[in-house]
C-alpha cells in the first residue's frame, strides 16, 4: 500500500503549536478541559484517593476507595460517550492541549474500552470473600502491609490487626489515567510521560500479593528492570527522531518524512532529513511499544510477571495495557511513520510471525494456568499485529474490535482463576484443575467458554475478532501472515482444548482444590466477560461498524 493511500486514514485538524519570536509576549497555553475530561476526572479522583489514605480512618478506607474508584471510572466513561455524541469521534475530531493530545475516533474508542475493562477489573480488586476470614477480618488479594518484610513480625501484626492495602485503588486510577493518554498522545514527549504514568503504578501493584509474596516481589522487580530498559530504548528513539525532524509532534515528524516540511530549524540543519536517524529512532520507539504489547522477542517479562502478580492485577494488566499499547502503536505507524510503511513491513512481518508461533508453541509446555494464559496473550499479540500490518481502514477497525473483545475475555478468565483455591491460596497448577467440571460444573463451563473464545471457535467473540483481523490482512497483501495465523490458532486450540478435557474428563483428586463462592463483585466481572464473549460472537456486526466509524485518526 502506498504512502499516499495511508494518508487517507487521518483527518487534519488545527492545534499546531506556534513559537513566539524573541521579544513577543508570552502566550498562555489554551487547554480544552471538556475534551480532556475523561483523563482529568480519573487523575482528580486518584489524587483524592491519596488524600483518603491520609485522612480517612482505616476502617472506612476500603468502602470509600472502592466507591470513589467505580464512580471515577463510570464518570470518565460517561465523558467519553459525551465527546463521541458531540462528534469528536468523527467530523469534530481535533488536537487538544496545545498539540499534545488527539481527541478522535480511535482515541475515544480505546479510552472507552480501557475504562470499562478497568471497572470490571476493579471489582476483582475489591473481592473479599474468597479467602477465609483472618482474625475475624475479611481479606482481599493484597498484602496486609505492603512495606513489611514477608513473614516478619510486622506483617503478622498487620494481619492480626486486619490492615488492608487500600492504596491499590488510587494506584489503579493513576495507571488508568496514563493508559487513557497513551493511545491519544500526539507528540513523543506526551507518549513517554503517559508510558511512565501507567507503568510505575503497575510495578507497585505487581509486588503486593497477600499470598506468595516473595514470588510477587520477584515479578515486580523483573517487570521494573525490563520496563526500564524498554523505556530507555523508547527515550533514545525519541531523541533520534527529534534530531531527524526538529520536532516531537506527530504531524511535524510526518511532514519531514513526506518531504512537505516548510521550514528547517537552523540548529538542526545538519541532521534534519537524515534517514539513518529516522530508521534507527523509529525502530527504537517500536521496540518500546512492542515490549508493552508482549511481542516476541520482547516478551520475556510476560510469563513471570503474570504468574507472580496478584491475579486481579494480572487480569487488569493483561487486558488494559494491551489496549493502550496497541492504540499507541497504531497512531505511531499510521500518523507518524506512514512514509515508512514499506521499510517497516518486513520487520513487522517477522515480529508477528515469531510472536504467533512462539506464543502458541511454548504455551503447550506450560503446567501453570497463569503462565499458560500469559503465553496465550503473547500469541494474541501476534494475531493483533496481523491487523496492524494491514495498513488500511479495515486493519484499524479490526484491531480496535479485537482489542475490545480480547480485553473482556481476559479479565473474565483471570477472575475465574481467582476462584479455584486450596489451603495455600489460588491453585494454579494444571494438575489441580483435574475434574473441576465434576466438582463445580458452572465454574468449569464458564472457563471453558473463555478458553473456546481464546481458541477462536465460531459463535464466540474470539472467532469474530480473528476473522476480522485475518480478513483485513488478507485483503491487503498479507496472505502469508494469515496462513501462519491459522496454523498458530490450530496449535493454540490444542492446549485450550486440553484444559477443557482435563476439567471435564479427568477424575477429581480427593484432596483437590475447592471453588470459592465469590461476592457479587467477582460474579459481575465473570458475567460481563461471558456476555461480551457470546454477544460479540453471535451478533458482532454493530460493534464492527462502531469500530469502523472510529477508525480515522486526526492529524
Amino acid at each position: 500500500m502506498s504512502a499516499t493511500a495511508v494518508h487517507g486514514l487521518w483527518t487534519t485538524a488545527g492545534g499546531g503549536v506556534t513559537t513566539a519570536a524573541a521579544g513577543d509576549k508570552f502566550t498562555a497555553p489554551t487547554i480544552e478541559y471538556a475534551q480532556l475530561a475523561p483523563v482529568l476526572i480519573v487523575i482528580g479522583v486518584a489524587v483524592l484517593g491519596v488524600l483518603v489514605e491520609a485522612f480517612v480512618p482505616r476502617r472506612a478506607r476500603y468502602t470509600t476507595q472502592v466507591f470513589l474508584t467505580v464512580v471515577a471510572l463510570g464518570a470518565a466513561f460517561a465523558a467519553v460517550l459525551g465527546l463521541a455524541a458531540d462528534g469528536y469521534a468523527g467530523k469534530n475530531a481535533q488536537i487538544a492541549a496545545m498539540g499534545a493530545v488527539a481527541v478522535d475516533g480511535p482515541a475515544l474508542f480505546l479510552q472507552g474500552t480501557i475504562l470499562l475493562v478497568s471497572m470490571v477489573s476493579v471489582f476483582t480488586f475489591a473481592e473479599r470473600r474468597l479467602d477465609p476470614a483472618s482474625h475475624g477480618n475479611r481479606v482481599d488479594s493484597f498484602a496486609a502491609q505492603a512495606g513489611s518484610v514477608p513473614g516478619s513480625d510486622g506483617e503478622k501484626a498487620a494481619v492480626k490487626a486486619g490492615f488492608t492495602t487500600t492504596e491499590v485503588f488510587p494506584l489503579v486510577l493513576f495507571s488508568v489515567a496514563g493508559m487513557l493518554v497513551f493511545p491519544a498522545a500526539n507528540d513523543l514527549l506526551t507518549l513517554f510521560i503517559a508510558l511512565e504514568v501507567f507503568s510505575l503504578p503497575l510495578y507497585l501493584l505487581c509486588a503486593v500479593a497477600r499470598r506468595k509474596r516473595l514470588m510477587s516481589q520477584e515479578a515486580a522487580v523483573k517487570y521494573f528492570l525490563l520496563g526500564a530498559f524498554s523505556s530507555a530504548f523508547l527515550l533514545f528513539g525519541i531523541a533520534l527522531l527529534y534530531g531527524y525532524a526538529g520536532t516531537v509532534s506527530y504531524a511535524g515528524i510526518a511532514n519531514v518524512v513526506d518531504g512537505t516540511v516548510q521550514e528547517i530549524d537552523p540548529a538542526l540543519a545538519d541532521t534534519m532529513g537524515n534517514d539513518v536517524l529516522l530508521l534507527i529512532g523509529g525502530a527504537m520507539i517500536l521496540m518500546g511499544l512492542l515490549f508493552k504489547v508482549g511481542a516476541v522477542p520482547f516478551h520475556m517479562w510476560t510469563p513471570d510477571v503474570y504468574q507472580g502478580a496478584p491475579t486481579p492485577v494480572t487480569g487488569f494488566m493483561a487486558a488494559a495495557t494491551k489496549v493502550a499499547a496497541f492504540g499507541a502503536l497504531l497512531r505511531l505507524l499510521y500518523v507518524v511513520l506512514p512514509g515508512l510503511t514499506w521499510d517497516l513491513r518486513p520487520v513487522m512481518w517477522g515480529v508477528a510471525i515469531v510472536t504467533m508461533l512462539g506464543g502458541a508453541i511454548v504455551a503447550i509446555t506450560q503446567t501453570d494456568i497463569k503462565r499458560l494464559l500469559a503465553y496465550s496473550s503473547i500469541a494474541h499479540a501476534g494475531f493483533i499485529l496481523a491487523g496492524v500490518i494491514a495498513a488500511s481502514p479495515e486493519g484499524i477497525s479490526s484491531v480496535l474490535f479485537y482489542l475490545g473483545v480480547y480485553s473482556f475475555v481476559t479479565v473474565g478468565a483471570f477472575a475465574v482463576v481467582t476462584l479455584v483455591r486450596d489451603a495455600g491460596g489460588e491453585a494454579t497448577h494444571l494438575s489441580q484443575w483435574a475434574g473441576l467440571g465434576r466438582r463445580s460444573p458452572l465454574t468449569a463451563a464458564v472457563f471453558a467458554v473463555f478458553l473456546l473464545s481464546f481458541a477462536g471457535i465460531p459463535l464466540t467473540s474470539g472467532f469474530s475478532g480473528k476473522f476480522a483481523v485475518f480478513k483485513a490482512a488478507a485483503d491487503n497483501g498479507a496472505g502469508g501472515l494469515v496462513v501462519v495465523g491459522v496454523i498458530s490458532s490450530a496449535i493454540a486450540a490444542f492446549f485450550y482444548i486440553r484444559v477443557i478435557v482435563l476439567m471435564f474428563f479427568s477424575e477429581p483428586k480427593a484432596d483437590g482444590p475447592t471453588v470459592a463462592v465469590p461476592s457479587p463483585l467477582t460474579m459481575t466481572t465473570i458475567a460481563v466477560g461471558v456476555a461480551v464473549t457470546l454477544v460479540l460472537g453471535l451478533a458482532p456486526q454493530y460493534f464492527l461498524d462502531l469500530a469502523s466509524q472510529a477508525g480515522v485518526f486526526v492529524r
